[in-house]
C-alpha cells in the first residue's frame, strides 16, 4: 500500500511519535539505516513504526520476533527500552504482523537479538535524542543540560521536567538522528540484567493468548484424517457415520500443501472441536499409498552409508592443505561412522490455525515463527493479493522450528474458502508426531590421520543425508554441496589447526518431509565432528582437553570457554571410583559453547551426575534467559540421544504419541551449572548452540567410562553394550 501523505500528516493523522529505521537481514546485525521520511511511504508501507509515544504518554514498543519461549517478547523491546530510558512496566509491548516495514519478521536461526541488538538500540536512542532537542527548544536551554530517565526528560539545573508525552508534538518536527549516540556497557540499567519477563504471570495464571486460544465469532473446527502413509490419496471415502455427530457441519476433500508436494486429506468440520474429532474417527476413507508404501528409513540409512563409501562434493571454501596427501603420510589412522535419527518438533502446543477468507481478504490467527513468511504463501496459494492478507500473531506454546512451516495455515485457508466461515485448524498429537515434517536423518563419516607425535596431519568430515535446501526450497544442488549441512563443522565453527583439512557432502533424497529443527543441522553435524575428536584424541593418547586446546591456540574465545569450563567443572580434579566426564564444544549461530558431562555407572548402564556448561554469546540481554535456553537445550539434547528417534515402515512412522516418541520427564533430568562468558564481543544467539555440542559430550564421557563408543544416536542409557 502507498500513501502520499507527508510525515507529519501521518503523525496528526495518529496522534503518535513514530519513529521507523530499516532493519537488516539476517546476520547483518550492524546495519541500520534511516527512514526517507520525506514520503510516508517508506519501505512501502507508510512508516517503520518500532516506538510509539501518544500525547497521553503512552508508549507502545513492537516485538518483530514471534515468542515461542525464548523470551523475544522481553529482550527485543528492552533492547529499545534501554536506549529510550524507560522500564518495560511503562510500556505495552505488541507483536508485528508482518507486514514489509518491520522488517524480517522469522523467529529463527537464534538471530532475534544478534541481528537487532544495534538497529533497536539505535531506534531507542534516536527517539530519545529527539525527546531531549524537544524538552530543551521548550525551556530554551542548552541540550547539555537536559536528560532523560524513567519516560521523561529531565532539566539538570532547576529539576523540571516533561513526559514524553508531553514532548511528542514537538519531537515529531525534527530529524531523527543519524548516528545517536549508544550507551556504553558498563552504563546499561536493563541490558545484562535479571530483569522479569513481562509475559510470564499471564502464562501462569492462564491469561496469555496462545493460537489455541483463538475464539472468533461464528468459528467452526476441523479436524483432518491423512493417510496412515505419508504420502496417500483419496480414493473415495464415505462420511455419512461422520455426519450423524452432533454438531458436525461438514466432511469435505482437502489438501495438505507442502513445500514439495501437496497431498489428499478429508475433513471433518463442526461446532465443536470434539464433535469434528469423534466425526474424524467415524470417517471411512479407501486410501491409494502411491508408492509412498515404500518409504523406510532403514533403506534410506542404509543408501546413506552406501553413498559414504563415495565421493561427495567437496566444500570448496573448506579445504585446507591436501588431505589425500596427508592422510596418506598418516603413522596412526582412524575413521568411524555416526548416525543420527529422524526426529520430530513435538512442541506442547500442537500445530493449529484459525483462518477466515471473505472473498479476496483473509485474517489469519495462528502461532506461527514468521509473519511476514506467510503471507504470501498464503497469498499465492488463494491467489489474492498480499496487501490482503492480515495476520494476527499469538504466543506459542513451543514450535522448535516446526512453525516455519506453514502446512496447517494453508488447510485452514482451504477449508474457510470452502465452506464460506472462520475454521480453526487443530492438529491431535497424533498428527504432529506422525506427520512431520522431520529433522532429517543424517550421517557423518569421518577420517583422521596422526603423525608419530600425535599431531593431527589429515581431517576430513563428509556429511551425507537429505537437504532442507533441496526439499523446501528446491534448490537442485548441482555439483553444489548444501553449506547448512556444514554448521559447526565449518573452519569458523570449528577452529581446530588441522594440517590438512576437508569436507563434503553427499545428497540422499527422500520423501518423508524434512524441516529445520532446533540448531538445523548442528545437532546431527557436531555429533560426529566432536565424538571423532575425542577418538583422534585418544588415538593420539592425550587428555581430550588439553587436544583441543593445542589446536584452538590461534582461536582465543574458544580457548577461554574450555579453559572456563575446566575450572567450573573441576576437570583435572581427580574423580571418584566408577565415575568420568566428557567434553565438547561447538559454536553455532554466532555463539560458543562447551558441556562437561559427568557420568557414574549404574547398573547395565550409566547415570549423568551432572552437567557443567559454558557459554559465550557475547553482550547478553537477560542472563536467566540464558542460562534457562542452554538449560532447555540440555533437555533437547539429551532426548535426542537417548530417546525414540522417528522411524518409518512401509511409509508410516512407527511412533504416534509421546508413549512411543518420548521426550525427558522431570525426575530425569540431571544436575546442571551453566556459566556465561563476559565480554564486550556483539551478540550471538542463545535458543540454539547449547544444544550441537551435548551428545558427543555424553557420549565422550561414557567411552571415558565404560570404554564403549557410541556412533548412533539414540540409544540406551541403561544398557550400554
Amino acid at each position: 500500500m502507498t500513501q502520499n501523505n507527508s510525515r507529519r500528516k501521518f503523525i496528526k493523522a495518529s496522534t503518535m511519535l513514530a519513529i521507523g529505521f530499516s532493519l537488516p537481514s539476517i546476520g547483518k546485525a550492524e546495519s541500520l539505516h534511516k527512514i526517507d521520511t520525506s514520503s510516508a511511504s517508506a519501505l512501502g508501507i507508510e512508516l517503520n513504526p518500532y516506538i510509539l509515544i501518544n500525547d497521553d504518554g503512552k508508549i507502545i514498543l513492537f516485538n518483530a520476533r514471534p515468542d515461542m519461549g525464548q523470551g523475544t517478547y522481553q529482550s527485543l523491546p528492552l533492547l529499545i527500552a534501554e536506549e529510550l530510558e524507560v522500564t518495560l512496566d511503562q510500556v505495552e509491548i505488541r507483536n508485528t504482523d508482518g507486514q514489509g516495514k518491520y522488517g524480517a519478521q522469522l523467529s529463527g536461526g537464534s538471530s532475534s537479538v544478534r541481528t537487532r541488538w544495534l538497529p533497536m538500540r539505535k531506534a531507542g536512542a534516536a527517539v530519545k535524542e529527539m525527546l531531549i532537542t524537544a524538552a530543551s527548544k521548550k525551556w530554551q536551554v542548552p541540550v547539555s543540560e537536559c536528560y532523560a530517565s524513567a519516560a521523561k526528560v529531565f532539566h539538570k539545573p532547576s529539576g523540571k521536567s516533561y513526559t514524553y508525552g508531553e514532548l511528542v508534538e514537538e519531537a515529531s518536527k525534527l530529524e531523527i538522528p543519524k548516528e545517536p549516540k549508544l550507551k556504553d556497557q558498563k552504563d546499561f540499567k536493563l541490558l545484562g540484567k535479571s530483569v522479569p519477563r513481562p509475559e510470564i504471570p499471564s502464562k501462569v495464571n492462564g491469561t496469555a493468548v496462545f493460537g489455541i486460544d483463538s475464539d472468533i465469532p461464528g468459528m467452526l473446527y476441523a479436524s483432518i484424517e491423512r493417510s496412515p502413509t505419508i504420502h496417500g490419496k483419496v480414493v473415495s471415502f464415505d462420511g455419512s457415520a461422520a455426519m450423524k455427530v452432533k454438531g458436525v457441519k461438514y466432511v469435505v476433500k482437502t489438501e495438505r500443501k507442502m513445500p514439495h508436494k501437496a497431498v489428499e486429506a478429508v475433513a471433518v468440520i463442526a461446532d465443536t472441536y470434539w464433535a469434528a474429532l469423534k466425526g474424524r474417527r467415524a470417517l471411512k476413507i479407501n486410501w491409494d499409498a502411491q508408492g509412498s508404501d515404500k518409504i523406510s528409513t532403514d533403506a534410506y540409512f542404509e543408501n546413506l552409508r552406501a553413498l559414504a563409501k563415495t565421493e561427495g562434493i567437496e566444500y570448496k571454501n573448506e579445504k585446507v592443505g591436501d588431505f589425500n596427501k596427508g592422510f596418506e603420510s598418516a603413522t596412526k589412522k582412524v575413521e568411524a561412522q555416526y548416525e543420527t535419527p529422524f526426529l520430530a518438533h513435538a512442541p506442547l502446543e500442537p500445530e493449529n490455525a484459525t483462518v477466515w477468507v471473505q472473498g479476496d481478504k483473509v485474517e489469519i490467527w495462528a502461532p506461527i515463527q514468521g509473519p511476514d513468511g506467510l503471507i504470501p504463501q498464503v497469498a499465492q496459494y488463494l491467489k489474492i493479493k498480499p496487501e490482503n492478507v492480515k495476520v494476527n500473531v499469538p504466543f506459542m506454546g513451543g514450535a522448535f522450528g516446526r512453525k516455519a512451516y506453514f502446512d496447517y495455515v494453508l488447510e485452514a485457508a482451504n477449508l474457510s474458502k470452502q465452506v464460506n466461515a472462520p475454521v480453526k485448524v487443530i492438529w491431535t498429537r497424533e498428527d504432529d508426531t506422525t506427520q512431520g515434517p522431520f529433522r532429517p536423518g543424517m550421517l557423518s563419516a569421518m577420517q583422521g590421520g596422526l603423525d608419530d607425535k600425535g599431531n593431527i596431519v589429515a581431517h576430513n568430515h563428509k556429511i551425507v543425508g537429505s537437504s532442507i535446501q533441496h526439499q523446501v526450497f528446491g534448490n537442485p544442488l548441482k555439483n553444489a554441496p548444501d553449506d547448512w549441512a556444514i554448521e559447526t563443522a565449518n573452519t569458523e565453527d570449528s577452529p581446530y589447526d588441522f594440517a590438512s583439512r576437508k569436507a563434503s557432502f553427499h545428497l540422499a533424497e527422500t520423501d518423508i518431509p524434512i524441516l529445520w529443527w532446533r540448531s538445523v543441522y548442528s545437532s546431527t553435524t557436531a555429533f560426529g565432528q566432536e565424538s571423532f575428536m575425542d577418538e583422534l584424541a585418544h588415538a593420539a593418547k592425550t587428555d581430550p582437553l588439553a587436544f583441543r586446546l593445542d589446536m584452538l591456540a590461534d582461536a582465543s574465545r574458544f580457548s577461554r570457554v574450555l579453559q572456563t569450563l575446566a575450572k567450573k567443572a573441576n576437570y583435572h580434579q581427580k574423580l571418584p571410583e566408577g565415575q568420568a566426564t566428557g567434553i565438547a564444544i561447538a559454536r553455532s549461530f554466532g555463539t560458543i559453547v562447551a558441556h562437561a558431562v559427568t557420568v557414574s555407572k549404574s547398573g547395565k548402564g550409566v547415570k549423568i551426575e551432572k552437567v557443567v556448561s559454558v557459554i559465550d554469546c557475547g553482550m547478553t540481554v537477560n542472563p536467566d534467559n540464558i542460562k534457562a535456553q542452554t538449560e532447555g537445550n540440555i533437555v533437547m539434547g539429551l532426548t535426542a540421544a537417548i530417546k525414540n528417534g522417528i522411524t518409518f515402515k512401509d511409509g508410516q512412522a512407527e511412533q504416534s504419541n509421546f508413549h512411543q516418541y518420548n521426550v525427558l520427564r522431570f525426575n530425569e533430568m540431571p544436575a546442571t551449572e551453566v556459566h556465561i562468558v563476559d565480554n564486550q564481543e556483539l551478540p550471538g544467539g542463545v535458543g540454539e548452540p547449547g544444544l550441537p555440542p551435548f551428545a558427543p559430550a555424553l557420549c565422550n564421557a561414557i567411552y571415558n567410562l565404560t570404554g564403549t563408543r557410541i556412533r548412533t544416536l539414540p540409544f540406551d542409557i541403561d544398557n550400554i553394550g
